[in-house]
């Protein structure tokens, strides 16, 4: 399976984007897709992730109320949507896939290339 991230972007405080994350090849039932950022100067950190075969879904409590993840499983592709945007949300935007509900990093083996979303105040 390959990731592949798209739709960040430069917007204002208070604004909202939604960011995509394409799979190529099949995901199972069992997968979780995580979606991850990295601010400059700061560790990778978990933001959202959804359970692809029944859609069950976690949130950092950073984004909880704010941001939502949703999947569309006929285009295999994995959304977060993201309202309410903050300067301390600018950061790259990872997608990745793991074989079992985590939180780190380390709990995903399948990762794609970031998308950099940027907000100003």
């Amino acid at each position: 399976v390959q990731l592949q991230a798209s739709g960040g972007g430069l917007l204002q405080a208070g604004g909202s984007l939604r960011v995509s994350c394409a799979a190529s090849g099949r995901l199972f039932s069992s997968h979780i897709m995580g979606w991850f950022r990295q601010a400059p100067g700061k560790e990778r950190e978990f933001v959202a992730a959804i359970r692809w075969g029944r859609g069950s879904t976690y949130y950092a409590d950073s984004v909880k109320g704010r941001f939502t993840v949703s999947r569309d499983t006929a285009k295999n592709t994995v959304y977060l949507h993201m309202n309410n945007l903050k300067p301390d949300d600018t950061a790259v935007y990872y997608c990745a896939r793991g074989n079992s509900l985590g939180y780190a990093p380390a709990d995903y083996n399948v990762w794609g290339a970031g998308t950099l979303v940027t907000v100003s105040s």
